[in-house]
């Protein structure tokens, strides 16, 4: 318990520092400055009770307030406009006074001896917590997925206040320092009225901007500073173990590591949990694993841009086209890395490109993959005729021991069936230890930099150092960084690669060409459309070696492959 309340502290403090908070500041900061001038340096609780309400209206509504409106049967966006509508008439209150009387006038039984300047702290405080809305992270995940699945006990509840307290230490400090400006400044003190009327302005402001969503707008604009630290944080194995990332359990899933990563015989790990919250079916108008009950499943969790999933699909492939008449079901689960693996045009061109033909299940929002507790690209996932996983295989490799047991799964499912030869297809599957990791450019995703340079969210120069590691790259000249890929912003900027494998591939894309150098060689390769992932070289064996490429401005790289 101790553990995950400092882990959502953490996570809070985090997300409360990052561009997330930036649409709210400034209400936040007139909260406390509007009534503590009217307070004449009076000390008011306004600028708590303003934070507290937030803290409050966040960790029910993110708890609690999806199912609350499922029960009432109302849209599951009320709750956001009652925040909306709350500031919008909190901020016309502060403009026009008679409007505020006209509000506070139901409440007039209630007896007051003078005039509370704290009144009010509270209400708008719960009105933002309904409205705000947090940067994405495993700890936020983890609390909205227990949140929307009615999985609440005494740690998601622990995670939920500590994140949203760690969050509210920031715009805490900000209510405070609104409220000290207003004691100590002379011009907040001689325009007591004009600082209202500029603290209602700003609330309406924000109220209008939320109904158009020009806070994301405001904060894609604005450079992810934190980028690092978050990653730092999600990524850390204290995170992981703690949270459970890949998915919360639940009575669908909570058997399911009854099964041991890549077993050599089957084993029994409860029910196959439910394939839930696809956004779109390819070649199929859906399966229900319920209604395919006879029949073997193979389900297969990838993305397109994967090197390791491309790896996998032929063998994939293969048992789709040699067992389907003899029973087996395979349901492919496309779960993105990438915000363009979500776009189902490319995930359509994708799949004609691998030769998949049997169903694809676009799983943008990784609902089905956390309602497997899923971790890998690829992850096979093998139930038998009665609706029992009876094997797991994270990542790619070991086909054979997988071809075996749907082999096995199939006769015993009939065992009159008479069933075709083995595909036994070649597997390529790289030593991990032989080669370089998939090396992600994004600022987020950023995996073997090995430059001095700060590689975070922006415009940056760089430079080439003098030695540089093994299985990494660097960069040379002006580049753009943004979480997912990296651009040159001007002529001749470069990357070098210092890598093991024996395939080199990128995935990029725009509009423009990669020109790059290797063994004494030049080759230049033309880049035009959607995200795709592009082979560099290839060689018989595995070696190392250096590849300097040049990418012009136009031209958006993702990510490093290796085979």
């Amino acid at each position: 318990m101790l553990t995950l309340g400092l882990i959502g502290l953490i996570g809070g403090l985090v997300t409360g520092i990052s561009p997330c908070i930036l649409p709210v500041l400034p209400v936040i900061f007139f909260s406390g400055g509007a009534q503590g001038a009217r307070a004449d340096r009076k000390r008011t609780a306004r600028p708590y009770l303003v934070i507290a309400g937030l803290v409050v209206s966040f960790s029910l509504v993110t708890l609690f307030g999806s199912l609350l409106l499922s029960v009432l049967g109302l849209p599951q966006d009320v709750l956001r406009w009652a925040g909306i509508v709350v500031l919008v008439l909190i901020g016309a209150g502060l403009v026009v006074p008679r409007f505020e009387q006209l509000l506070e006038k139901p409440f007039t039984w209630i007896p007051q001896r003078s005039p509370d300047p704290n009144k009010g702290g509270f209400a708008l405080g719960l009105a933002l917590g309904a409205v705000y809305v947090p940067c994405a992270g495993p700890v936020l995940a983890a609390i909205t997925v227990a949140g929307s699945t009615g999985k609440v006990g005494a740690d998601t509840v622990v995670l939920t206040l500590t994140f949203a307290v760690g969050a509210a230490i920031p715009l805490l400090i900000f209510a405070l320092a609104g409220r000290r400006v207003a004691e100590r400044v002379q011009a907040f003190r001689r325009r007591q009225r004009a600082v209202r009327i500029t603290a209602g302005v700003v609330m309406i402001a924000l109220a209008v901007g939320l109904v158009f969503n020009l806070p994301q707008l405001l904060q894609r604009v604005v450079p992810d500073y934190t980028s690092d630290l978050q990653a730092r944080v999600n990524n850390s194995e204290q995170v992981r173990k703690a949270l459970n990332l890949g998915g919360l359990v639940n009575d669908q899933n909570k058997d399911l590591d009854k099964c041991s990563d890549g077993a050599a015989e089957l084993e029994s790990c409860g029910t196959a949990p439910d394939i839930t919250g696809v956004a779109q079916w390819l070649n199929s108008p859906g399966v229900d694993l319920k209604a395919v009950r006879g029949k073997v499943v193979l389900i297969d969790f990838w993305a397109y841009s994967c090197i390791n999933c491309q790896r996998s699909l032929p063998h994939v492939t293969a048992w789709d086209s040699a067992y389907r008449d003899a029973g087996l079901q395979v349901v492919g689960i496309h779960s993105p890395e990438y915000a363009f693996e979500k776009e189902p045009a490319n995930v359509q061109a994708a799949t004609k490109n691998f030769g998949i033909t049997y169903p694809v299940a676009l799983d943008n929002d990784l609902a089905t993959w956390t309602n497997y507790r899923n971790r890998y690209w690829p992850a096979h996932y093998l139930v038998d005729a009665q609706g029992t996983v009876r094997h797991i295989k994270f990542g790619e490799g070991d086909y054979r021991t997988t071809e075996k047991l749907i082999r096995q799964l199939l006769t015993e499912a009939d065992p009159a069936r008479k069933l075709p030869p083995a595909t036994e297809l070649a597997d390529d599957t790289p030593v991990v230890a032989d080669i370089t990791r998939e090396t992600f450019l994004g600022s987020t995703k950023r995996v073997n930099f090995a430059g001095t340079e700060t590689y975070t969210t922006g415009e940056k120069s760089f430079r080439f150092p003098q030695n540089q590691a093994r299985d990494s790259f660097t960069l040379d000249g002006a580049w753009t960084l943004t979480s997912q890929h990296i651009s040159p912003t001007t002529e001749n900027a470069r990357i070098r690669l210092d890598y093991r494998a024996k395939q080199v591939r990128m995935v990029l894309s725009g509009k423009g060409t990669v020109a790059y150098e290797h063994n004494g060689q030049s080759k230049t390769l033309q880049v035009d459309g959607t995200p795709n992932s592009y082979q560099l070289l290839t060689t018989e064996r595995i070696e190392a070696g250096v590849l300097t490429a040049t990418v012009s401005p136009g031209v958006q790289a993702y990510s490093f492959t290796f085979g």
